[in-house]
């Protein structure tokens, strides 16, 4: 079944924010159709993490870690992407 939309509360949000990045930033580059699947993790209580590198709508390259919960997408962190993984989204999309 598809996602339903997003899953937020003050401990995600304030995270993310502290990375300078805003909720609705994190969902742009989750939502961008050119996003490129990225390497993640499995957290500490065992929930399988995945990760994006997507673009907001204001051009801006994040790096997203997230996870689904019940249909729901909840982002687990956002920052700004690295040189290499700016590069490699850039890629991706045929420019440089």
């Amino acid at each position: 079944m598809a996602e339903t939309g997003f899953d937020w509360d003050d401990f995600n949000r304030d995270h993310v924010e502290d990375h300078g990045v805003s909720d609705a930033e994190a969902e742009q580059a989750y939502g961008d159709p050119a996003r490129k699947p990225a390497p993640a993790y499995t957290s500490v209580s065992g929930e399988a993490r995945r990760a994006i590198t997507g673009a907001t709508l204001a051009g801006r390259v994040l790096y997203v870690v997230f996870t689904v919960r019940e249909h729901r997408v909840r982002i687990v962190t956002a920052r700004d992407a690295t040189k290499d993984e700016r590069h490699r989204y850039r890629a991706k999309k045929g420019r440089k």
